[in-house]
């Protein structure tokens, strides 16, 4: 029994751009892996993604870029106000303006960035960088 399914794709994608593959299969499948891998498609660091129905929970196929050199997920999921993304920007990201941190919100799951500009907190999910 998985415990953490997000936990799983980050670490499938992080296991194939260290080994230099260019494809990777992540299952089970759920809403919010989809919408984690459309940010970072939005942000370049994935090409592309696809659902691939198999009869049970589907997967997704993601192709890489070669663009990450390191993801994971954020565990605790701390909330986070939007005066206090800089801090875990700070902890979490080797320097600033370099990566993302991925945040679930009220107005969906965006980036840190998005966040701020929006004025909105909402708890952290993963980074990317």
């Amino acid at each position: 029994m998985q415990s953490d399914p997000l936990n799983d794709a980050m670490c499938v994608i992080k296991n194939a751009a260290l080994n230099g593959k260019s494809e990777c299969m992540i299952q089970p499948s759920s809403k919010l892996i989809g919408r984690v891998l459309k940010v970072m498609q939005d942000r370049g660091y994935i090409s592309q993604f696809e659902y691939v129905e198999d009869g049970k929970a589907g997967k997704f196929r993601v192709t890489l870029d070669g663009a990450i050199n390191d993801c994971g997920v954020i565990k605790p999921r701390y909330s986070v106000k939007v005066a206090d993304v800089e801090k875990f920007e700070a902890r979490f990201l080797p320097a600033q303006d370099f990566g993302l941190l991925i945040m679930t919100t009220t107005a969906g799951v965006i980036t840190q960035d998005r966040a701020k500009e929006l004025g909105i907190g909402g708890k952290l999910l993963a980074y990317v960088y």
